[in-house]
């Protein structure tokens, strides 16, 4: 007889305490709860709907190894990222026996406990697969054992999954210079599943983004326009995005830390783009010409009819360790102060009024939403508000 704790989820554990909003918030919950899952904005791999076949690989494959909000904070608590087997850019040894990176992940399980990703964590081992047992270094290869074997069927394949939780429709994130093979494959196939893709042109954008003249030439090849100028990097931007809605895209997705927009003339932006294409682009010119391309989207936007959702606050890469060691979205995503009213003002006087922008704006810095964007969304018929991320 073991003396492993049990999982005991409340139905109503994400509702308020109160009696009275819990009462609420339940008859809430419930007059929805069976519609359809509509997920606008995420980072599904398409590769995983793409093959009737694909399988989410070991346990570690699935919860450990590419998600940064698990192994982040095993990093922070002195775990090197090697022992969890993330590869490595330089094609170092990383650990490869995922029932050791498992263990190390139930050794720590403990840390996850009151955070929202210990929520996410609780909500997969129990619901999806059904395991009873709380995680501990004691059980976790029990536990493994319990997820390996439910891996192997086919009702744990990506695609009976997405049936299983009722999805009716998923937007995935993918770059500009993407083709969208997978896209392709999935409309291909038959499939029932309704998977669109979403426009993230950020690294074609930022100009000190490492290897950026790399992005520029991978879009010039996606759109077989040769990015020679600003105007041709505008035209290939333009046909990108309408390659995108001819895949059944709806929005576009950009990051910024901030929510800094101007308006460069034309000849500036020429004038930075080409001392870009030098290597030869300081900070405050990418900046400015960051500031500018918000403008510029928002205003394709209006011409094409796609979404805009820009997310804002967040330091990318922070670790200049982690970043050239693995490479870039390995958990060193650092919340920062956001400022909205002044830095969105530029481009909400131009294009804010005009009802066929719609302009999604996410932060992390929860203080703004009563401060600045609650007041921002009461006022421009353009502005929408998406949740702390």
């Amino acid at each position: 007889m073991n003396d492993y704790q049990k999982w005991h989820l409340h139905e109503d554990r994400y509702f308020n305490p109160d009696p009275a909003q819990r009462s609420i918030a339940t008859e809430l919950y419930k007059s929805v709860a069976t519609l359809p899952i509509i997920s606008p904005h995420g980072h599904v791999d398409p590769r995983l709907l793409a093959d009737e076949n694909a399988s989410f690989g070991t346990p570690a494959d699935l919860f450990i190894i590419p998600d940064h909000y698990v192994f982040r904070m095993l990093y922070s608590r002195g775990v090197p990222l090697e022992n969890l087997g993330i590869p490595r850019r330089d094609g170092s040894p990383v650990e490869k026996n995922h029932r050791k990176v498992w263990q190390i992940f139930a050794n720590y399980f403990y840390l996850f406990r009151g955070t929202p990703t210990g929520v996410w964590l609780a909500d997969e081992l129990t619901n999806v697969f059904g395991i009873e047992e709380k995680l501990t270094g004691r059980n976790a290869q029990s536990i493994y054992d319990q997820i390996e074997d439910k891996l192997k069927r086919p009702g744990f394949r990506p695609r009976a999954l997405f049936k299983r939780f009722n999805i009716e429709v998923m937007c995935t994130t993918d770059a500009a210079t993407d083709p969208l093979t997978h896209h392709q494959a999935i409309q291909k196939s038959g499939w029932s599943g309704n998977i669109r893709p979403t426009f993230r042109p950020d690294a074609v954008v930022n100009l000190l983004t490492p290897d950026w003249s790399d992005h520029i030439n991978a879009l010039s090849k996606a759109s077989g326009i040769t990015v020679t100028s600003y105007q041709k990097f505008i035209r290939a931007l333009e046909d990108r995005r309408t390659f995108f809605k001819s895949m059944g895209s709806v929005a576009t997705d950009h990051a910024s830390e901030t929510a800094y927009t101007m308006e460069l003339s034309s000849s500036q932006a020429e004038a930075i783009f080409k001392r870009a294409l030098q290597g030869k682009a300081n900070a405050k010119e990418a900046k400015c010409f960051n500031a500018h391309m918000i403008m510029e989207f928002a205003r394709m936007s209006i011409d094409d009819g796609l979404v805009m959702q820009l997310h804002v606050g967040s330091i990318r890469d922070h670790n200049d360790f982690i970043y050239h060691r693995f490479g870039a979205n390995m958990g060193a995503d650092i919340p920062s102060q956001s400022e909205f009213t002044q830095n969105l003002r530029p481009l909400l006087n131009k294009y804010g009024n005009d009802s066929r922008l719609t302009l999604i704006l996410f932060n992390l810095d929860e203080s703004t939403y009563s401060r600045e964007l609650a007041p921002l969304a009461g006022h421009y018929p353009s502005v929408l508000l998406g949740p702390p991320w």
